[in-house]
């Protein structure tokens, strides 16, 4: 293989089976909720924005509602794409959407077995910008929505 450079090089890439999906569920009152659990790769807890994976040729839009709903109990009547990322373009294809939820209902979780650790916690969203901003939040794509949506707001 031959590198950027122009000279002899190795170079990987990892291709994931699913497209990376967050959800932002948004109140009347400007509350969001976040979704902690240990991430095995990082060998420490990890506080998110809902998210999971939406297999790749699905609607990115179905496998947020569902993620929502699996691991918050929540559903949306109001949803918008806000963000297309690429989570880490120097090392994987990986592609991700966030999407805002609003005209929220609540129901029970129902999250996947290897979710059973899962803790939701219900924040204003002002409180969730500043848990990124002190590096309390420290996922890329819970990061890149978060402060997107901070724009929107003009937070």
């Amino acid at each position: 293989m031959v590198n950027p450079g122009g000279g002899k090089g190795i170079y990987g890439k990892v291709s994931f089976k699913n497209l990376a999906i967050g959800i932002i569920p948004l109140d009347e009152n400007n509350n969001t909720w976040l979704v902690g659990q240990y991430r095995y790769a990082l060998n420490e807890y990890s506080w998110e924005i809902p998210m999971g994976g939406g297999p790749l040729g699905n609607d990115a839009l179905e496998s947020a509602k569902r993620e929502l709903e699996e691991e918050t109990g929540i559903t949306g009547t109001e949803w918008e794409q806000i963000l297309r990322i690429h989570t880490s373009n120097s090392v994987t294809d990986e592609e991700g959407y966030v999407f805002l939820a609003r005209n929220l209902s609540f129901g029970k979780p129902r999250p996947e077995q290897s979710e059973s650790d899962l803790k939701i916690m219900k924040t204003s969203f002002a409180d969730a910008l500043r848990m990124a901003e002190r590096g309390e939040i420290t996922d890329s794509l819970s990061l890149s929505g978060i402060f997107k949506v901070a724009r929107r707001l003009n937070i």
